[in-house]
Parts: C-alpha cells; sequence; structure tokens
C-alpha cells in the first residue's frame, strides 16, 4: 500500500499539521498527511475567528514565510477589524470572523493542489523505531508506512476526555474519537507527559436570537487583509457581530450547578487556559463583578448557527440552557449543541530543540497543543517550523530557528522550549521584549526573504515585498529631505494645537510630533504631488508613517537586540556537565541540565537560572 519511504509524515490535520504537512511537501518533500478524517482538515474546532492580539501578527508571519494561514483566513473571512489601533502599531492586531465551513474547504482544497503531498485518513497509534531513531509510524489496522522525519500535531485527541456536568466520555472533539497508544508508547520512551483542559460554548440558532436587544458589532469601515499577496482581496461585504451582557441573575442560575460541574468536583484535575477562562470560572474568581461580555458571532455568510463567545462552559446542559436564556437577547434561544470541556495529554516542551525536534527521538518533531499551547494562531506557527525543519533535516541542510528579535514565532517557541509552560500557553504582545520591531505592518520586511531562501516564499512574494519597502524607504527619505515654509506648515499645526515654526523646517521633524498623522501632512502641497506620481497604495503610506513616527523607539530596540544577541553567539558545548559547577546553585544546575540550553542568551532566560549562575557559567567556558 505505502511502498515508498516517505520524507515526512504528519500526524493529525488541524491548524499545526495543515501547515507542516504544506511546508514540507512545498520544500520537495515527499509528504503523507495522515489525519482520522479528512472531511475534517483544518477544522476550526472552536471559534470561528483568526488573529487578535498578538495572533494577528504571528499569522502575518506564517504568511510571510510562505505558509497557507493568512490566504485561507483571507478567502474564507467574513468580517475583519484592526484590533488596538487607538494604540501604537507595535500593539494593532489583524483579526477576522471565519465562515467555518469555507475555512475547512479552502484549506483542504489548497493541499489537494500542493505537490508531493498524499493524504491517508487512519488513526496513528504507534511509533517506528530504530535504536534512538524515528522511522515510521504504525496505524491503528497494523499497517506500517516508512518515513525519515515524524511531524506529530495530535491536537486535543490524545487520549481527549470530554465533559459535559457529571457525564464524561472519550472525545478528541465532539463527535470524534479519541487517538490512544502513542502517548503510552512515548512514556515508554522516557518522555514525560502531562494532562491539559480546554472548553467550548455552545453552539445556538441564530434565528431563535433577538438582535435588537444587542449592541452591534460591526467591522472596519475600510477593511485590510491577511496576506501581503494579491490573489487575496479585502472583503467589500461583512458579516456585523453582535454583543451582549450576563447579569447577576444569570450568574445565580450558573451558581446553581456548581455541584454538577467537573470544574469544582474534582472530575477534571488538569489545568485550563488562564486567559480563556470558563463562565462558571469567571463568576467563580470575580465575584465582585455582576456581568461578563459576551460575544455573538456569525460561524459563516450562510448558516444560522452562531457561536457564543465567552460562555465556554462544562456545566450540566441543562444548566447552560436555562441560564443563557435569561441572557438579554436569548430570552428564546434553541441550542445546537452543548458546551463542553475536554482534557488531553500534552507533552512539555521542555524536551524540544528549537527546531521542535525531540530531544530524545531522532526526525520527531511535535507541533501545535501537544507541546501544551492553545489558539489556532499559535499551532499553526509550530506546524510551519517543525514542517520546515523536519524537510530540512532530511534534506541534510542546517536547521531554520527565528530568535526573539525576529518574530513573535521565535519568542513563542523560545518560551516554550526555554521555560517550558505549566498551563495551555498563549501568545501576547506583552510576551515579546521587542514588539515595536515585531509589528504586523512589517512581517514581510522581516520574514519572506528568509521563506524565499528556504524555497517556501515564491519569487513574486519577494518581489513585490522588495518593491513595497523601496518605496516606502524613499518616501522616509522624500520627509527627510523635504521642507515646508511656515506659510504652508502652520495651518495645519495650528489646526491640531501643535506649536507653530517660525522658519522653513524638514517635513520629517514636523511629521514625528505625536498628534500629526499623514492625513495632516498630506495638506501639504508636495506630499500629494509625490503619493500620486510614484502610485503609492496604502501599504506603503502606513508604512511610511510608522517609519517616520517611531523612528526612535525603533531605533532603541535595534540597539537592545543587537547588544542581546551577541550573547546568542556564545555557545553552549553540546552534552556539558553542569555537575562541575559547583558554585551555582543547584536549581540552576538542575535547570541547566534538563532543558540543555544552547546558547548563554537561552540560558539566561531559565526560570530559575539568575545572572550569578550566568557569571559562573561564562567564567568556567572563558577558561
Amino acid at each position: 500500500m505505502f511502498s515508498d519511504v516517505y520524507d515526512v509524515i504528519v500526524v493529525g490535520a488541524g491548524h499545526a499539521g495543515s501547515e507542516a504537512a504544506a511546508a514540507a511537501a512545498n520544500m520537495g518533500s515527499k509528504t503523507l498527511l495522515i489525519t482520522m478524517n479528512l472531511q475534517n482538515i483544518a477544522q476550526m474546532s472552536c471559534n470561528p475567528a483568526m488573529g487578535g492580539i498578538a495572533k494577528g501578527q504571528i499569522v502575518r508571519e506564517i504568511d510571510a514565510l510562505g505558509g497557507y494561514s493568512g490566504i485561507v483566513s483571507d478567502t474564507s473571512a467574513i468580517q475583519f477589524k484592526m484590533l488596538n489601533k487607538s494604540k501604537g502599531p507595535a500593539m494593532w492586531s489583524p483579526r477576522v470572523q471565519s465562515d467555518r465551513m469555507r475555512f475547512a474547504e479552502d484549506w483542504r482544497l489548497l493541499l489537494e493542489k500542493t505537490p508531493n503531498l498524499d493524504f491517508y485518513q487512519e488513526m496513528v497509534s504507534g511509533l517506528l523505531l530504530e535504536s534512538d531513531k524515528i522511522v515510521g509510524v504504525k496505524t491503528s489496522l497494523g499497517i506500517e508506512v516508512k518515513a525519515k522525519s515524524v511531524v506529530l500535531t495530535n491536537g486535543t485527541f490524545l487520549n481527549g476526555l470530554i465533559h459535559i456536568g457529571d457525564k464524561n466520555f472519550g472525545g478528541g472533539r465532539a463527535g470524534e474519537r479519541a487517538a490512544t497508544g502513542i502517548t503510552e508508547e512515548l512514556m515508554e520512551i522516557g518522555f514525560d507527559s502531562g494532562r491539559m483542559k480546554t472548553g467550548t460554548p455552545p453552539r445556538v440558532d441564530g434565528r431563535s436570537l433577538d438582535y435588537s436587544k444587542m449592541i452591534e458589532q460591526p467591522g472596519d469601515k475600510d477593511p485590510e487583509k491577511f496576506s501581503y499577496l494579491d490573489i487575496t482581496k479585502p472583503l467589500t461585504e461583512q458579516r456585523s457581530c453582535h454583543m451582549t451582557y450576563t447579569s447577576p441573575e444569570v450568574h445565580d442560575l450558573l451558581r446553581e450547578g456548581f455541584d454538577r460541574s467537573p470544574m469544582f468536583n474534582g472530575r477534571i484535575k488538569s489545568v485550563g487556559p488562564r486567559y480563556c477562562p470558563s463562565i462558571e470560572d469567571k463568576i467563580n474568581r470575580f465575584a465582585d463583578k455582576d456581568r461578563h461580555q459576551l460575544f455573538v458571532e456569525p460561524e459563516g455568510w450562510n448558516t444560522v448557527e452562531v457561536y457564543v463567545n465567552g460562555f465556554s462552559t462544562s456545566l450540566p446542559e441543562d444548566v447552560q440552557f436555562t441560564a443563557l436564556k435569561s441572557v438579554v437577547g436569548f430570552e428564546n434561544v434553541k441550542f445546537f449543541r452543548p458546551g463542553y470541556a475536554i482534557e488531553y495529554d500534552y507533552f512539555p516542551p521542555t524536551q524540544l530543540k528549537h527546531t521542535l525536534e525531540t530531544k530524545l527521538v531522532d526526525g520527531l518533531f511535535f507541533a501545535g497543543q501537544i507541546n501544551g499551547t492553545t489558539g489556532y494562531e499559535e499551532a499553526a506557527s509550530q506546524g510551519l517550523m517543525a514542517g520546515i525543519n523536519a524537510s530540512l533535516k532530511v534534506q541534510e541542510k542546517d536547521p531554520f530557528t527565528l530568535k526573539r528579535d525576529e518574530a513573535y514565532i521565535g519568542v513563542l517557541i523560545d518560551d516554550l522550549i526555554t521555560k517550558g509552560t505549566e498551563e495551555p500557553y498563549r501568545m501576547f504582545t506583552s510576551r515579546a521584549e521587542y514588539r515595536t520591531l515585531l509589528r504586523q505592518d512589517n512581517a514581510d520586511f522581516r520574514l519572506t526573504p528568509k521563506g524565499y531562501n528556504l524555497g517556501l516564499a515564491s519569487e513574486k512574494r519577494l518581489e513585490r515585498m522588495e518593491e513595497k519597502q523601496k518605496k516606502s524607504d524613499a518616501f522616509v527619505q522624500f520627509f527627510r529631505e523635504t521642507s515646508v515654509k511656515p506659510e504652508e506648515a502652520n495651518p495645519v499645526l495650528e489646526s491640531k494645537n501643535s506649536a507653530p515654526v517660525k522658519q522653513q523646517d524638514k517635513m520629517f521633524r514636523l511629521f514625528a510630533r505625536p498628534n500629526i498623522t499623514i492625513d495632516d501632512v498630506r495638506k501639504f502641497k508636495a506630499v500629494d504631488q509625490y503619493i500620486e506620481e510614484n502610485n503609492l497604495d496604502p501599504e506603503v503610506i502606513e508604512q511610511t508613517e510608522i517609519q517616520v513616527k517611531y523612528a526612535g523607539y525603533i531605533e532603541k530596540e535595534k540597539n537592545n537586540a543587537d547588544k542581546l544577541n551577541r550573547l546568542e553567539n556564545l555557545k553552549i558545548p553540546k552534552g556539558f556537565d553542569y555537575s562541575r559547577l559547583k558554585s551555582m546553585s543547584m536549581e540552576a544546575r538542575q535547570k541547566l541540565a534538563e532543558i540543555q540550553p544552547v546558547t548563554i542568551s537561552q540560558a539566561s532566560r531559565i526560570s530559575g537560572v539568575s545572572p550569578n549562575d550566568i557569571s559562573v557559567l561564562l567564567v568556567y567556558l572563558g577558561r
């Protein structure tokens, strides 16, 4: 049945698996994607949306490298919003509301058009090993498929257990069975594993809701898009979401079911995501709050199914229903399905290298929720990186990693393998110390040349990025070199309560003032003339504005990153024996021995390793 030895086998076809399979195949590796149900490729298991705070930056980075998530997010979008526009551009985060069915369909069709990629529907129940090297996988039917590398992206399916009130049953997602066998085999090899929990809210019939009682949440007036390619277009029509609130009455009705809640009666023992708590967790932890926001999100262009964002719960279905009926606008609600919680196995990610290859088994890679993350975007980015590195390993090329000052993806992976995680990890802008450098608008400048060198980003993508960079650099230079006279500048400055100038001044200095925008400087005749003559699009104009207004911040962060990157060049010998460093703290020795950091910089980020411990290590290595 499988006569060939595959270069890469990807197990699981969620967001991580889909990106991993696409990356490996597009880099020329003969790839097999094995999943339990080919009808559910890239299924949106939870909310029908992509992007959001920090997550939108990740989708842009995936796209810039040549991944598919940005393209599919655009083609299946029903609404676009740029979040945090009232803050600086380091905080701007794109988000789309998605058509759930179209999202999965577009992903599958893209994968089917990808050369070098085969598909097979079956459960992988075991791994084939020779010594400490992966050589393939074994299915539940006993079929053995040989491969030079394997990427595991099992999501919530590893020994998945679904909870609704006092009922629980095996499953990786509603209506789908759990995956068994792999956890036990990995633990026999020597891997540590743990359990995590996530949850999802009820899905309801939109025809039963009264939207007139809710607050409309429309998309942006001038929507943008995710992908830097021109094969996708911004939305010309959008569907609104709506917002409503819980109330003290709703909270009281929910509390009546707490004694039957698996969260409170001990049935669920694992840790859930801190920043996406269930509704029962919210009213328990924030008892002083008498209401919580609920976002009412349509599941697509044509379906009546609605996702109740903010009402994630594992309470008994009758309690869910009674409480939700007391929410304004939900008085006549009809359920499509109740919310539930799911527990699943994960493997602490400190057992991985920066490439996402496991330290214990050569050629075996982990990506997504198996590493303790939560969220489609976090999973997709890991899948992309694991697929890239599995392919590079087979081709006997140097591995590909991203540093913390190069991408949010670099921050994510470094956090996971250096610090580990004991609760589902979610990306935030606050996790990135160089977020002024890692903006959503410049992901193509940062990463497309790297994607092109890997063979992932097309020549057309690179040319488009270089043209944008050339035009924005030239426009910045225009502002540096062009002066404006007081008689033209002052009316604009005074209209914005900005101090007038007494003599001719460079436009750059005026434009850099905090309250002066591109719309203001376009009132200078030379600016609009330049834009028209050079046919500048909104992307170039926005990029120029950011480069001018945040020049000082950007330069400062670049300098800080350069200083820290010097420590990245100080390598620690492989297999270094930390037990020799008696003047180092016991905790530091244990942590360093466990994680085996590759550089001094990575060692300094391990929790429990102090600056003094790093000094001891530097002195010893200096000898």
